[in-house]
């Protein structure tokens, strides 16, 4: 049940964007158990005016930085999660070729009752 938002600056192609969501996607689902077809995610789109970053923590980032913030329930593991940090960066880096530096991930966690996925229903809150 996460939601993905990712945000870059404009300009890149739909393969580009296609594979950020498709790889993002599959890294979850192999490190933190995502269930198939649990996929919500968006991407927004920055001009240089909208988007900014620096070296925080001495890391180079470039004008191709990929933030990307993930929202679920509390309950996964700290090593799920790295495990799941290092996933996105491998996969990125392979399709569609995105620097490690270059990607920035934060996960934020909420309660099951904060949670409706239709039909003005908490179904995660029911379901414990």
């Amino acid at each position: 049940m996460p939601i993905t938002r990712i945000a870059i600056r404009e300009g890149k192609p739909e393969t580009y964007k296609k594979a950020l969501l498709d790889q993002i996607y599959e890294a979850m689902r192999e490190t933190v158990q995502i269930k198939d077809g649990d996929r919500f995610m968006a991407i927004t789109e920055h001009d240089e005016s909208a988007f900014a970053h620096g070296d925080f923590l001495g890391i180079q980032r470039s004008a191709d930085l990929v933030q990307i913030q993930i929202f679920w329930t509390s309950g996964k593991s700290s090593e799920a999660k790295m495990a799941m940090y290092r996933a996105i960066v491998e996969r990125l880096g392979r399709d569609p070729g995105v620097r490690p530096e270059d990607v920035l991930i934060s996960v934020v966690e909420t309660g099951a009752e904060n949670w409706s996925f239709g039909n003005g229903e908490a179904q995660l809150a029911k379901a414990k």
